[in-house]
């Protein structure tokens, strides 16, 4: 889909929610066309814009511009200067060494993957999703780079990543991370951030050292409250010395046995795009206090106060809210443990059936394991268990599958409903919030029946 951008001297057409040009690899139109549409269009297509601003193809642009679109344009002559055809819009907008991912923006670049790319038990590093604070470092190098320990510990220290390997137990686990937006697109009134759907969760396999490990080796002090998390990427407006994220978990939180300081994704290097060469994974937690291109961890006598650590970034209201209201800064907590959550990976929604299907999916809580998965066919008037493993390690989500049939033709819808260990279930719709935060409601897909 494109939208219109209205400009000082035009309107134009972008891919939707395109900012503006970044250097990271995304193939993005923005810096085509950011010298106004008129040269866009002359250094794209060779289209040449008249004074009532329609604009007109012709020759070789209208050629290069059929190939692209994959048809001839019979209207070609009506097209406004600038416009990017809609069928150019998402498939320009594409992520290195990603496979299917959906790019909400580019500046910073976040995108997310469709539930039915999320099928795997172990999420491929091409579907792993992105979600970006500021600008990732150029080209990091894994043999030069450093992690340094510091604040308030008798032992601070600077590693290799080297020094890692060699000084430390190395561990491979599968590890859940989630954005604490991920379904704030469902939120009534809408709420402002990147706009995730389901996608913006996955588990691969990371390979690392435990925090707790080096926290010990550190010597850490009495008084010692929270980490502080820094990393290479730089705040969107170049400003040097603004970081664009950084957050810390609770001492507590930083010596559990599932978090690790991850040099390799599934086996191999880390994508450039999830934190390359070193970043942290905090299962269960928002994948925001996993530091992406991990520099430094800092040890804290006080809650760290870094960007998107204060205000109303990664907070929810101490109490229910109605939809829509103001609420004063001062009522928001930090969101800590992500709540029970389900996603249904196979069928996609939408599909057509048979009788029978088979639904399979992936359930997740936090800190927690899940208990049961149920599942509906009959907009929850019923319901059935599901089969549910064992997670391959504590900080793992967990795998379902059901047979389904139904009774006769028609339209179905198959929800899935997670109970965790503590009993807590996922709503049938969440309360709202500001943030559009912990959005846990029930997952369903469309299913025709033939």
């Amino acid at each position: 889909m494109a939208v219109l951008e209205k400009t000082k001297t035009t309107t134009r057409a972008r891919p939707a929610n395109v900012r503006r040009a970044n250097t990271q690899g995304l193939a993005s139109l923005s810096d085509v066309y950011a010298e106004g549409a008129e040269k866009g269009d002359l250094r794209m297509f060779g289209r040449i814009a008249e004074s009532d601003r329609r604009g007109f193809l012709h020759g070789a642009g209208l050629a290069a511009m059929s190939a692209l679109v994959g048809a001839t344009i019979p209207y070609h002559r009506f097209m406004p200067s600038g416009l990017i055809p809609a069928a150019l819009a998402e498939s320009m907008m594409t992520l290195p060494d990603k496979d299917g991912l959906i790019v909400l923006n580019d500046r910073p670049v976040n995108a997310e993957a469709p539930p039915h790319l999320l099928d795997d038990a172990i999420t491929p590093t091409a579907r792993h999703f992105v979600r970006n604070n500021g600008i990732p470092p150029e080209s990091p190098d894994a043999a030069t780079w450093t992690l340094t320990i510091d604040g308030l510990v008798d032992n601070p220290m600077e590693l290799s990543i080297e020094d890692l390997k060699s000084n430390f137990k190395v561990y491979t686990k599968a590890l859940l991370i989630e954005c604490g937006g991920n379904g704030r697109a469902f939120f009534d009134p809408p709420a402002k951030g990147n706009q995730w759907t389901y996608g913006a969760i996955a588990c691969s396999e990371w390979t690392g050292v435990r925090l707790k490990d080096v926290l010990k080796k550190a010597k850490i002090k009495d008084g010692a409250v929270y980490t502080a998390h820094y990393g290479a990427d730089t705040h969107l407006s170049g400003k040097a010395g603004k970081l664009a994220i950084s957050r810390g978990v609770p001492i507590h939180k930083a010596m559990d046995d599932s978090i690790l300081i991850a040099f390799e994704q599934n086996g191999g290097a880390i994508s450039p795009l999830n934190g390359a060469p070193l970043r942290l994974v905090v299962p269960g937690w928002p994948g925001s206090c996993s530091q992406k291109w991990l520099r430094r961890i800092q040890i804290r006598d006080q809650v760290h106060d870094g960007p998107k650590m204060t205000g109303k970034a990664y907070r929810v209201p101490n109490r229910s809210v109605s939809a829509g209201e103001k609420v004063a800064t001062k009522d928001f907590v930090i969101i800590e443990r992500m709540p029970v959550k389900s996603l249904i990976t196979h069928p996609r929604s939408g599909a057509e059936s048979g009788e029978a299907i088979e639904v399979r999916g992936h359930a997740w809580s936090g800190d927690r394991k899940v208990k049961v998965v149920h599942l509906s066919k009959d907009f929850g008037a019923t319901w059935q268990k599901a089969k549910l493993q064992a997670p391959e390690n504590k900080g793992a989500w967990q795998n379902f599958s059901a047979q389904i049939t139904f009774p006769q033709s028609g339209y179905y819808e198959v929800w899935a409903r997670a109970t965790d260990s503590a009993g807590e279930s996922q709503p049938h719709a969440i309360d709202w919030n500001p943030k559009g935060y912990l959005n846990n409601s029930l997952f369903r897909v469309a299913v025709r029946v033939s």
